[in-house]
């Protein structure tokens, strides 16, 4: 799907993201991936977070969202640097993701092989959804969502 702001959303899961989380006028940290991060948590309510690699990043979200609970499985959302197939698989066989768990993985397009990685992630069958803005993505396994891909202007 080619790049879109909210009105070329369809899918009424993405619209509501969009338009309620990403497109608020909360600016909750000056790091875009750091702001996607923390206006999910609160859009979703999310309560069990995991932050792979980004340290800076579980710091914002302690400070913000001092209930939060790290690292417990099944987690709501997974936010990390970088991932591969061979991690996410690890991850639904472990269980450590559940049917609405959000994956936010940062940098997307900050190498050629990050690209790469994300390009080949959105072709399982596994991802319903997934979300390019760009800086960062979105990847969802809503089990009961028809596959989508989007690429958002935030």
């Amino acid at each position: 799907m080619a790049s879109t702001n909210q009105h070329g959303v369809h899918s009424p899961f993405v619209f509501k993201y969009v338009t309620k989380c990403l497109y608020s006028k909360n600016k909750l940290h000056q790091n875009k991936s750091f702001n996607v991060l923390l206006k999910t948590i609160a859009y979703f309510g999310f309560e069990k977070i995991c932050v792979k690699n980004k340290i800076e990043a579980k710091e914002w979200v302690q400070q913000s969202f001092p209930k939060i609970q790290f690292d417990r499985y099944p987690c709501d959302l997974f936010f990390t640097k970088k991932l591969d197939i061979p991690t996410f698989q690890q991850l639904l066989s472990e269980r450590k993701l559940h049917n609405d768990s959000i994956i936010l993985v940062d940098s997307i397009h900050r190498t050629a092989e990050d690209w790469k990685q994300w390009n080949q992630l959105i072709t399982l069958p596994e991802i319903t959804v997934s979300i390019d803005m760009l800086h960062c993505g979105l990847l969802s396994i809503r089990r009961e969502q028809v596959k989508e891909h989007f690429t958002i202007r935030i």
